[in-house]
């Protein structure tokens, strides 16, 4: 194990030197143009399941009503080109980051299904600036100085320029640490279309970005959000739990042997409205049993 590790990281070294060099993947069943350095492909050989929990929750979905997607924090369109391969639906992407962006676009561009938008998610527009900190293939932001800051838009702004997307079904939110100020903004946006809310439950670095975690559930649970799903960074299913218990459940991640960058367990959880019934019963398939 030691010597696997060793040898893994050792790769990563050589590929975060030449980071943004072009290299094209088979991954998880769809082809994608991946900048090297990227981990992606990596963790999808040493969990198969990795990511394919939103997938499966898309093809459920669409099984009951048209499929409409947002990608906060697309990245480089993975998460896009698998739920369309999965499924038939349109997708509104949202990347600030000008290094992911143009694998993004070298990746949904030939897909009349998928709109980009080329900006940073903010709670409103009066947001302070900020620029992007790059690490293995995802990106937070930070607040920087005006010169490399990235362009922004409201959830209130993007659902007003973007009408097609306006019986919105499903949210993806992949922020790292922004999603518990995110997720509350984008559902109260949409608050008459109860879309699902997916998104990644990380303590650890919501706290670096400035922002208390457990506060997202009470936030969900006064616009009407009640079951939650919890799995695993790996994709396999925890349990089921509600928006008023889940801040309780969350506190497994807060021990101290989790506060690292590296090698820490968070959650994926989607969030479905009280009055989303088939979104109910898709998450009672994916994750049958109760934390």
């Amino acid at each position: 194990m030691a010597v696997s590790t060793a040898k893994r990281r050792l790769g990563w070294l050589i590929r975060d030197r030449f980071p943004f060099r072009p290299v094209v993947r088979e991954v998880q069943g769809v082809t994608l143009v991946l900048p090297w350095s990227h981990r992606l492909p990596d963790y999808a050989r040493w969990g198969p399941t990795y990511g394919q929990n939103l997938v499966e929750l898309a093809r459920l979905v669409a099984e009951s009503s048209p499929l409409t997607v947002l990608d906060v924090g697309a990245n480089v369109g993975d998460s896009t080109v698998q739920i369309l391969n999965a499924a038939d639906g349109r997708v509104l992407c949202i990347e600030a980051d000008p290094a992911y962006l143009e694998f993004l676009h070298r990746n949904v561009d030939g897909d009349k299904r998928v709109s980009v938008v080329e900006a940073l998610l903010s709670v409103d527009d009066e947001q302070a600036a900020l620029t992007a900190v790059r690490t293995g293939g995802t990106t937070r932001f930070a607040e920087g100085g005006d010169a490399d800051a990235m362009p922004m838009v409201s959830p209130t702004r993007l659902r007003a320029e973007h009408p097609e997307f306006d019986r919105l079904r499903l949210v993806k939110s992949d922020t790292d640490g922004y999603d518990v100020v995110l997720v509350p903004a984008v559902a109260e946006a949409w608050a008459d279309a109860h879309p699902i809310l997916f998104f990644e439950y990380d303590p650890y670095l919501t706290r670096i970005a400035g922002h208390d975690p457990v506060s997202v559930w009470t936030r969900l649970e006064a616009l009407g959000y009640r079951d939650v799903a919890v799995w695993d960074n790996g994709a396999t299913p925890v349990g089921r739990t509600t928006t008023a218990e889940a801040g309780r459940h969350g506190a497994v991640l807060d021990v101290p042997g989790n506060q690292r960058s590296r090698g820490r367990t968070y959650w994926d959880v989607a969030v479905v409205h009280a009055d989303d019934l088939a979104g109910q019963a898709a998450i009672q398939e994916l994750v049958p049993g109760l934390i």
